[in-house]
C-alpha cells in the first residue's frame, strides 16, 4: 500500500521530521501518481531498480508493488530509519548514501538496472549526466525533475531549450518527456513545475574522440550561443576549412548543430590543428 497524504504526514510527524525545500525534499503524497510513475517506468518481476532520494518510500512502495527488486538510496540520516521501517519485508534494500558520491560499480555490479526517481531539483541535471557517463549498468531511466530541466535534457537541435545538457545527453541516450506532475501531489508543494523524463541508452558516436574532446568545443560555442560559429570559435585555426569538411556552415549558431555535427566539427578541427590535411 503506497502512502496517502495523511499517512505520509503522520509518518513525518511521528519521526519529528521537517522537510526542507532547500534540500529538494518534496515528497509525492499521491498513490495514483507513484503508481503511474512505476507503470511508465515499465518495470516488473525480474527487473532491478535503483531509486535515488527515496525519502520515506512513497515511490519505493509503488516500485516494489510491481515485483521489481529495488535499491533505495537516501542521504538524510533522519529519514532513513523511517524508510527502513516502511519497506520492511519487501524486496527493497535501503542504502544510506549520497548518490553524488557513490561507488556505483560496487553497489550495483553488472547491469541491467533501471533508475526511477524523484530527483532533487538542484542536482538533477548533473546527476543524470553523471549516471549516463559513469554508470553503464543503468540502461534506462524515468526521473521526475523540474520541467525546464526535462525540456533541456530532451531537447533537439533548433529548439529554444537545446543547449549543452542536450548535446551531452545525446552522446549516451535518447530522451523524451513522458508526462507532467502537478505541484499539488507533493508535500510540501514545490514552487516549480515537474516533468517525467524518460531516457534509454544507445550506442555512443563511432569516433576516436572522447566525450571531453567534443564537449570542450560545445561548451566554448554555447558560451556565446547568440553568436555565429565563425565568431564564437574564431580562436581555432583553420575553422572555415574544418567546418566545410564537417558539413557545418560557419554562420550557424550552436543550437542548430546536432551531436553528429559537433563530433564531425571537433574531429575536423583536431586535424586542422595538427596540420593533417
Amino acid at each position: 500500500m503506497t502512502h496517502s497524504r495523511r499517512r505520509l504526514i503522520e509518518l513525518l510527524d511521528d519521526a519529528g521530521i521537517t522537510l526542507s525545500r532547500a534540500l529538494g525534499q518534496n515528497y509525492v503524497a499521491d498513490p495514483n501518481t507513484v503508481r503511474r510513475i512505476a507503470r511508465l517506468a515499465a518495470v516488473g518481476p525480474g527487473d532491478r531498480v535503483v531509486e535515488i532520494g527515496a525519502g520515506i518510500g512513497s515511490l519505493t512502495l509503488a516500485l516494489a508493488e510491481t515485483g521489481a527488486e529495488v535499491l533505495a538510496i537516501e542521504t538524510d540520516r533522519h529519514v532513513v530509519p523511517v524508510l527502513r521501517k516502511v519497506v520492511e519485508g519487501l524486496a527493497v534494500r535501503v542504502l544510506e548514501a549520497d548518490a553524488t558520491d557513490l561507488a556505483w560499480a560496487a553497489e550495483l555490479g553488472p547491469g541491467p538496472w533501471s533508475l526511477v526517481a524523484n530527483l532533487p531539483y538542484n542536482i538533477a541535471t548533473t546527476l543524470v549526466l553523471d549516471v549516463l557517463e559513469h554508470v553503464p549498468a543503468v540502461e534506462r531511466m524515468l526521473v521526475m525533475v523540474q520541467r525546464e530541466v526535462a525540456e533541456r535534457l530532451a531537447a533537439g537541435p533548433g529548439s529554444r531549450a537545446y543547449g549543452i545538457p542536450s548535446v551531452k545527453r545525446a552522446w549516451w541516450a535518447d530522451a523524451a518527456i513522458a508526462g507532467q506532475v502537478p505541484a499539488s501531489v507533493f508535500v510540501p508543494e514545490p514552487r516549480v513545475q515537474s516533468s517525467l523524463l524518460r531516457l534509454a541508452r544507445r550506442p555512443p558516436p563511432t569516433t576516436t574522440l572522447t566525450p571531453a574532446d567534443v564537449f570542450a568545443l560545445v561548451n566554448e560555442a554555447f558560451g556565446q550561443r547568440r553568436k555565429m560559429l565563425r565568431r564564437s570559435l574564431a580562436a581555432h585555426p583553420g575553422l572555415e576549412a574544418a567546418a566545410a569538411e564537417a558539413g557545418v556552415a560557419t554562420d550557424s549558431r550552436p543550437e542548430q548543430l546536432d551531436l553528429d555535427r559537433w563530433v564531425a566539427l571537433a574531429r575536423a578541427l583536431r586535424g586542422a590543428g595538427r596540420g593533417d590535411r
